[in-house]
């Protein structure tokens, strides 16, 4: 099995960046695709992102740059996708090479806006990747962090176990472990919900609710989370494995969580439209609220606290209220 192969990855925000120097600790060189000319010319003038990860510097002579998709696509064996959910369909309708014998890591942490589909769902039908070449990537892990060189955590799931292990060892390093994983869809939906919930964490910080109250949130999350999960996605699976719960408190407790940090505005009182005005980065939870409802619509599943946060953000239901709504159902 020739995998990895040749590596691609698509995408230059703060997760591409920070996979991108994972992959360079093993890899000899990647092809790195980004839409802008200008953010590729500042890079290797500058050897390192200019816009994101800052402080990480590159070895920009093992980096083909290029802000052609299709040319990226074309000449990988591996695409490792780490673009925004919101902008991932837009970038994806671009690609016109036959990626049917390619592999395919998603490290996209959000379901395909409209059509609501998880990001391995849509590329098997859009481009015939069978399940056995789609990999998915998940934390609990932060980008920052990773440029740190904190010690970090990284689950790689794929229905071929040998492939997971193989790309294992492609993102392992000093101060990354990795973990493989068969349940592909359920750490997907799991990376969708972890950034509702967190959503939900913040508007608690932001209220000024105290911990107490953030420590019944989340432990009410994780089970609502695998009740969702396992109607979605029947199949054995333990939800305290650090894919689900671990991914969940990172991204409700940390500093460098955008989606706390985007609830946290909506608690101290910004109105939805300001918060995300306010934002640098994308809050991938505001869009999966939406896409987890739309879904949710056909399974039923009692999910307050997902519901909670969509009523918040669409419906502009009072966060004060909704929390409220929320307190009386804990356990």
């Amino acid at each position: 099995m020739n995998f990895p192969g040749r590596i691609a990855v698509l995408g230059g925000g703060s997760w591409a960046t920070a996979l991108s120097k994972l992959l360079l600790q093993n890899e000899p060189e990647i092809t790195w695709y980004m839409r802008r000319d200008d953010r590729i010319e500042d890079f290797i003038r500058l050897g390192h992102n200019p816009a994101y990860l800052t402080d990480v510097p590159f070895d920009t002579d093992r980096i083909q740059f290029t802000s052609d998709i299709n040319k990226a696509c074309e000449c990988a064996d591996t695409l490792v996708i780490a673009v925004p959910s919101p902008y991932f369909k837009s970038h994806m309708e671009k690609i016109k090479v036959d990626l049917s014998q390619k592999a395919v890591v998603s490290a996209v942490k959000g379901i395909v806006p409209d059509s609501n589909q998880l990001v391995s769902e849509y590329m098997a039908e859009q481009f015939h990747i069978a399940h056995d070449r789609m990999l998915v990537i998940s934390g609990p892990c932060h980008a920052e962090e990773v440029a740190l060189d904190r010690l970090s955590y990284l689950t790689i799931g794929c229905h071929d176990t040998t492939r997971a292990d193989l790309m294992a060892t492609r993102i392992a390093g000093k101060h990354t472990h990795t973990i493989t994983s068969s349940d592909v869809d359920g750490i997907e939906y799991a990376g969708v919900l972890k950034n509702v919930y967190s959503i939900a964490a913040g508007i608690v910080h932001g209220l000024k609710q105290g911990d107490n109250f953030v420590a019944m949130l989340v432990s009410n999350a994780i089970r609502e989370m695998d009740r969702f999960i396992d109607s979605v996605s029947p199949r054995p699976r333990q939800i305290c494995d650090s894919v689900y719960l671990g991914d969940l408190l990172v991204t409700s407790y940390s500093r460098f969580s955008r989606n706390h940090n985007f609830g946290a505005m909506i608690g101290k009182g910004y109105s939805v439209r300001a918060a995300r005005m306010e934002m640098e980065q994308t809050a991938e939870g505001y869009y999966g609220a939406k896409c987890i409802h739309e879904i949710n619509e056909r399974y039923e599943v009692d999910m307050p606290i997902a519901s909670g946060v969509y009523d918040i953000l669409y419906r502009g239901v009072s966060p004060v209220r909704a929390m409220a709504s929320m307190a009386r159902r804990f356990v």
